[in-house]
């Protein structure tokens, strides 16, 4: 390997990545960095300036050129930092979503249709060739917070969460089929037959695999939602994941004028009632059952988003 190699490398991947941008206007009508800048808003739902200087290494003043066309465009608001109250807080409007989510459709789009050109059989190797570039040229630090991206369910992902949950609860704590059928229920009837502006699924990505997952979507009762489905993989956990995707969902369902939240989960399942409880969940029954192969006690769990935290 020289020198000489990674340059040549670097002109076939600049090349690649212009063809694929060619007379498509991936990013319009935005610049890359806009775009960067819109990917990493949605991605995480409460960000600080400063933070996003951080991430994308950027100039504070050319940031603030692109914050004040956002806001000016009505993309963004800003408001003081839960953090430092010396720092402002960048979320979102619905038309930031909006436009974020067509940049990320727009991208998803052109990348699969360079993966067309591969053949199905040489994915694989593709994939692991990726990972070695990234792990033998990246800094060998384990993955961080702030390298897992929320987002969206891309087209396999819903299958995703119903092979994950089974084969986790199997192996932790034993549920036999009966748990599989049940997911598998729950994600078709989601994917068959949901409302986008109440209902909401958010996938937890890191390193371009998922590892987390929850699912928000109506209850019986008007005016309430319900989390379903919270996952995080064993190998990502310990980054604040579970909490995040919570948090996501709860911040989703006080902004689209749900009363309260509801959840049914088992107490076997101490992590995540841990995370229930630092988002204001309260335990309002439990009464035992058998199911899944096991002996269990279930747990009901509310929040209420109209309560004056504490």
């Amino acid at each position: 390997m020289t020198v000489q190699d990674i340059r040549s490398f670097n002109r076939f991947y600049t090349n690649v990545i212009g063809a694929l941008d060619y007379g498509r206007h991936l990013y319009a009508p935005y610049t890359l960095t806009e775009s960067r800048v819109l990917y990493e808003l949605a991605h995480a739902p409460r960000t600080d300036a400063a933070d996003l200087r951080g991430q994308l290494h950027l100039d504070a003043g050319y940031l603030s050129r692109i914050l004040n066309k956002f806001e000016e465009d009505g993309l963004i608001e800003r408001g003081p930092s839960e953090k430092d109250p010396r720092r402002r807080r960048i979320t979102l409007t619905a038309p930031g979503r909006e436009a974020a989510a067509l940049l990320d459709e727009r991208a998803r789009e052109t990348v699969g249709s360079l993966l067309d050109t591969v053949r199905a059989e040489d994915r694989p190797r593709l994939g692991d060739a990726l990972r070695t570039v990234r792990e033998l040229l990246g800094d060998g630090r384990a993955p961080r917070p702030e390298d897992v991206v929320l987002r969206e369910p891309a087209p396999g992902d819903l299958g995703w969460i119903v092979q994950r949950n089974a084969a986790l609860y199997a192996a932790e704590y034993g549920f036999n089929a009966d748990y599989e059928g049940l997911v598998a229920r729950i994600v078709a009837d989601y994917g068959e037959d949901h409302d986008p502006h109440l209902e909401r699924t958010w996938i937890a990505e890191l390193d371009g695999r998922p590892v987390g997952c929850v699912m928000c979507v109506r209850d019986d009762a008007p005016g309430t939602a319900r989390l379903r489905l919270l996952l995080v993989e064993p190998d990502a956990r310990g980054l604040g994941i579970g909490d995040r995707l919570v948090g996501a969902l709860v911040d989703f369902a006080r902004e689209v004028g749900y009363r309260e939240v509801v959840l049914w989960t088992n107490d076997i399942l101490g992590a995540a009632r841990r995370i229930y409880q630092r988002h204001g969940f309260a335990l309002v029954a439990e009464k035992p059952h058998r199911s899944f192969g096991r002996d269990l006690t279930g747990q009901d769990w509310r929040l209420d988003l109209h309560a004056t935290p504490d």
